[in-house]
């Protein structure tokens, strides 16, 4: 069998704290801030936890899909923010979504996320293993930053991006192509109870080189050209990175959908909401070639090419 996406959902806290008010707390301005990065808000989770906004994507995501929670025989959830060790992110998931018959494990790939569980999901779908995967990504990225360092505090916000994946006749997940550089891994870390620390210079040259290069790999494997790709679905942490790998695949940025002015970098949710908007905004169709590309701490990288194939939107 082979593994396809059924049903999307995401959840963005009400809080926008935009960058008028971020000004008022560390040294910057708004045109500082969106000439730098293209990000005008964020949403912070002021009350709730990591797996609350997962079960709320998880909730919209099964909806979506059709599907009742005890159909789902695993939930893959991805948090560089869990509220606990243990349990993780996807039991309590499953509590609160009702599906009681899925097993359940936490993937912690940072920005990357998306792209590892889905890359999961793929195959433990073509093994046989599961036939209807949860996926959720969640991050409250607002409680592992450091308010007063203008370097980080601008870029990131919280949410929370959900999938279904089924097995199926529809080769739907057609390639993936992951990579990581474990020897990189300095320029971007938080330790337990610290807060995050950038080399933000050297982040925004290996994603400007690597996504380029994991998109053709991808494309090189399916015998795709860049032309018949319908939206580059890229981690959504900067509109200059995004900019910069459309010029390097030689397109236009109107394929290139962007919704971190809105948001800001929500870390593995940011792929999940952004595809959950273009599925309810009815800008998707069946047989539109997808590109997912993600990028982050590790240092990793990765793409999925994906057919669409969304029962409902």
């Amino acid at each position: 069998m082979n593994a396809t996406i059924i049903g999307t959902g995401s959840f963005l806290p009400a809080y926008k704290l935009t960058n008028r008010e971020l000004s008022t707390m560390v040294e910057t301005d708004n045109e500082w801030i969106v000439t730098r990065t293209g990000i005008s808000e964020r949403r912070i989770q002021k009350s709730g936890d990591v797996a609350d906004m997962a079960s709320n994507a998880a909730i919209k995501a099964l909806d979506n899909a059709g599907i009742n929670p005890k159909d789902i025989d695993l939930i893959i959830a991805s948090t560089s923010t869990p509220d606990y060790l243990f349990p993780n992110c996807a039991s309590i998931v499953q509590k609160i979504t009702g599906a009681d018959n899925a097993a359940c494990f936490d993937i912690s790939a940072a920005c990357s996320g998306f792209i590892m569980a889905l890359s999961a999901a793929k195959a433990y779908i073509e093994a046989g293993m599961f036939k209807k995967v949860l996926i959720v990504c969640s991050e409250k990225m607002s409680g592992i930053t450091d308010w007063k360092d203008r370097s980080t505090c601008i870029l990131f916000g919280d949410g929370a991006g959900a999938c279904v994946i089924e097995s199926s006749e529809h080769d739907g997940i057609k390639s993936v192509d992951l990579h990581n550089d474990g020897k990189l891994g300095g320029v971007l870390t938080a330790k337990r109870n610290e807060n995050i620390v950038m080399n933000g210079q050297e982040v925004f040259r290996f994603a400007v080189k690597k996504v380029p290069e994991t998109i053709n790999t991808l494309l090189e494997k399916e015998s795709t050209d860049v032309k018949d790709i319908k939206y580059f679905i890229l981690h959504q942490a900067n509109v200059r990175i995004i900019e910069s790998v459309a010029k390097r695949l030689g397109t236009d940025m109107n394929r290139f959908p962007v919704n971190l002015s809105k948001y800001g970098n929500t870390s593995s949710a940011s792929i999940p909401i952004l595809l959950d908007e273009l599925n309810r905004e009815n800008k998707l169709h069946a047989k539109d070639l997808l590109v997912f590309a993600g990028f982050g701490a590790g240092l990793n990288w990765g793409s999925i090419l994906v057919e669409w194939n969304c029962r409902k939107s």
